[in-house]
């Protein structure tokens, strides 16, 4: 009976000893007996965050492995993954180190990627991306509270106080000074508004009258035509501009080609010196708006013509002739 009650204990802590070895074993090996089949990839990272040997590899909160090693690798740190057999990833997709929970456990995020792409193969690099954990945000909220705190200080300082308290109780104080003035303010405002609203002045009948509004907004359109009119008259302006500096038409010629300004001058200078002949006499001209002899000789023919003609009447044609002659010379 004794032997049998020992041969007992002795199995029962040979079978509790086998699942004490069955646990260690689970824990070492994240959770499998025997070696994973899959394929394997590397990751590197600026920082791991806390991601270690056994985490889990997730895509789409779906396990496609486990992470079976980290290392430190020169400038960066590296995370070996074993990827289960049958899992394909895209050669874009990017990986992540995400924290499943407040307490801090960790798992390598695995995006999608492109489907129809090129897929990794064993000991191919996955594409990494840093994120912003948990501790770094509360850092972050910890210097910006510094921060705010140091600008609250400084804006008192600034207004005169030494105390935490006074930039407030001198904005109380502000706004309990101009309380008055605040309210008759805001009177003014509900006034104005008021009478916007009943159309009453010029911009409450451009709100609420729609024949104002359309007569503005016709003006306008007259305006934009007055402004388009006057930018073609000022192209039309440059247009001419630049043809007379280059000596096209009369104008540029005159202006611009020495040869017509030249023949211009001669011109004005001939008809000059015409003009000051006749002034002084000379030639017919001159002598017949200077001098009123030939018009004393042109009065006395026509004279002597009138004579002639009233003798012809009386007289036969050869008569006529002679009288005619004889009274003209």
């Amino acid at each position: 009976m004794n032997n049998t009650s020992q041969t007992i204990r002795v199995g029962l802590f040979f079978l509790l000893g086998l699942a004490l070895a069955w646990i260690t074993f689970e824990a070492l090996n994240g959770g499998r007996i025997f070696k994973q089949q899959g394929y394997a990839l590397l990751a590197g990272f600026g920082n791991l965050k806390g991601l270690k040997a056994g985490d889990e590899i997730r895509m789409a909160g779906v396990k496609i492995g486990s992470v079976q090693l980290t290392r430190l690798a020169s400038h960066r740190v590296e995370a070996v993954l074993t990827i289960e057999s049958g899992t394909k990833i895209p050669n874009d997709a990017v990986a992540t180190v995400e924290q499943s929970s407040l307490l801090g456990s960790n798992y390598l995020a695995v995006t999608f990627g492109t489907p129809a792409g090129p897929l990794l193969k064993d000991g191919d690099e996955i594409r990494t991306k840093s994120t912003t954990d948990l501790n770094e945000v509360i850092a972050q909220l910890g210097n910006l509270g510094s921060k705010l705190e140091q600008f609250i200080g400084n804006m008192d300082k600034t207004m005169g106080g030494g105390e935490s308290g006074n930039l407030f109780q001198r904005l109380d104080k502000l706004v309990t000074d101009n309380g008055p003035k605040l309210t008759e303010t805001i009177g003014n405002l509900q006034d104005i508004t008021g009478k916007i609203k009943n159309g009453e002045g010029t911009l409450g009948r451009l709100i609420n009258d729609p024949k104002m509004h359309d007569e503005l907004l016709a003006s306008v359109s007259q305006i934009k035509g007055a402004a388009a009119d006057a930018r073609a008259f000022m192209a039309d302006s440059k247009a001419i501009v630049a043809d007379i500096k280059s000596g096209k038409g009369s104008i540029g010629a005159l202006l611009y080609d020495d040869a017509t300004a030249n023949n211009l001058k001669i011109s004005v200078q001939n008809i000059r010196d015409v003009t000051t002949k006749i002034n002084s006499g000379q030639g017919t001209l001159g002598k017949l708006l200077a001098e009123d002899t030939l018009y004393r000789d042109a009065q006395g023919l026509m004279k002597k013509a009138n004579r002639a003609l009233d003798g012809l009447s009386d007289q036969g044609p050869i008569t006529a002739v002679g009288v005619v002659a004889n009274a003209l010379f």
